[in-house]
């Protein structure tokens, strides 16, 4: 996996006290990492954990500037290639290394909720949206699909948009409950801004949404709003 650095150039070798220095510091952090399987390890230095994967280089450094630039380690997992490819010294092998995790991260989460009945998993419902979406750099609008019991049978992207839009069509949510035999779906979306306010759209289209399913049978339990701190539900605040 390529690990060279942002500017293409191949990094100079260390001198044999600052490789021994390095192996020393790695060593260290394993250790401390097993004595609690990472509890109480900040976030830099699980993400220093995370960069072992880029060979003979200290990696402490990469990883607080990583925490500078985007806040957390939640924050960091979230941001696209592009972007931390614009932090010199990270490079493939560093990049593929934080997404792996994030991947690792959302599959579990969403293990977590799926075939739940989502009234006794609320939290593990909440805890898979927040991950896929509280960091996202644009809207992204999701649906949960549930059966007759309430249980999770599928969670889908539906749309991708701007920073403060993503089409939802009402026709495209009932079509695909339909396809799936759903019986009810949770529709769940993000605010970039952080600021999870429902806006006049967001609610109009929900009472769309809430239309159309009810004209073949099909339940709209909620509409999330999720962002960086929380979410909002529309239920809720008595508006749907």
């Amino acid at each position: 996996m390529d690990s060279e650095p942002f500017d293409g150039a191949a990094p100079a070798a260390p001198p044999a006290d600052a490789r021994a220095d390095n192996r020393g510091q790695r060593a260290r952090m394993r250790a401390k990492f097993r004595q609690a399987d990472g509890v109480g390890l900040l976030d830099d230095e699980l993400l220093e954990l995370v960069l072992h994967a880029i060979p003979r280089r200290d990696v402490r450094p990469l990883a607080r500037a990583l925490i500078a630039r985007f806040g957390s380690l939640a924050a960091t997992l979230a941001q696209p290639r592009q972007r931390l490819a614009e932090l010199p010294g990270l490079g493939d092998g560093g990049i593929d290394a934080l997404h792996l995790v994030r991947a690792a991260a959302l599959r579990m989460a969403r293990e977590e909720a799926l075939g739940r009945p989502v009234l006794g998993a609320w939290d593990k419902v909440i805890a898979y949206v927040r991950a896929e979406l509280a960091h996202a750099q644009s809207e992204r609008f999701f649906i949960l699909f549930l059966d007759r019991k309430n249980a999770l049978i599928a969670a889908e992207e539906r749309g991708r948009g701007t920073v403060d839009h993503a089409p939802v069509y009402p026709r495209e949510v009932v079509k695909r409950a339909l396809e799936l035999a759903a019986s009810a779906v949770i529709l769940v979306h993000n605010h970039p801004s952080g600021d999870t306010t429902p806006s006049r759209a967001d609610v109009d289209m929900t009472r769309d949404v809430v239309k159309a399913c009810a004209a073949v049978g099909i339940s709209v339990h909620d509409h999330l709003i999720v962002g960086r701190a929380g979410h909002a539900s529309l239920r809720a605040l008595g508006l749907m």
